[in-house]
């Protein structure tokens, strides 16, 4: 079942449409990190300014270096030692529909290692956007019964594993790495 899903997901992905997705952490609003247009649509769906930079899912640590033009080397040690879900924030953004970068070109990625959304991510072969299921402003829906009707009727395709967990699952860490390795906490 979970197989036939990530095909019909990757499919929408590749038509440049939004899904709805259960990920390692919450369930996320998602779609091809590399098409502009598709980007648009999540942060109209979203209601969020496109100066607020989205996170992208990947599901491997190797694929950073094709997102990342220089990936400092406490990175690798960060992702490996990380006990929980963690997104990194990278300066020199590279590979990603500019519409999804900070204004200082720097983005986040999370390797993943959820079943589902990892999966996802290696047979789309590229990134994938990962913004919570809510629209801007309002409380992040930890399971799928809290996403409210108004996003549901807005994305392309809403996968069907694993909507009736009920655990409350958190957000990732979030570190911004800086210039000679300078680590910054931006969400524990």
């Amino acid at each position: 079942m979970m197989i036939d899903e990530v095909k019909k997901a990757c499919e929408v992905l590749q038509r440049g449409g939004v899904i709805l997705y259960p990920t390692d952490t919450v369930w996320g609003i998602g779609c091809d990190a590399t098409n502009e247009e598709a980007v648009k649509k999540v942060y109209e769906i979203k209601h969020r300014a496109d100066s607020k930079a989205m996170l992208v899912l990947v599901d491997s640590p190797v694929k950073i270096d094709f997102y990342v033009k220089e990936v400092p080397e406490v990175a690798w040690d960060l992702i490996e030692f990380s006990t929980r879900p963690l997104t990194i924030i990278y300066d020199g953004a590279r590979n990603l529909a500019s519409n999804l970068l900070a204004d200082d070109g720097s983005v986040g990625i999370r390797v993943t290692d959820e079943s589902f959304s990892k999966q996802l991510c290696f047979r789309f072969r590229k990134a994938i956007v990962s913004t919570s299921a809510n629209v801007s402003g309002q409380p992040a829906p930890a399971v799928f019964s809290e996403i409210s009707e108004d996003i549901k009727q807005k994305v392309d395709y809403i996968v069907d594993y694993r909507r009736d967990e009920t655990g409350h699952p958190k957000p990732s860490s979030i570190l911004k790495l800086g210039k000679g390795g300078e680590v910054k906490i931006i969400r524990e």
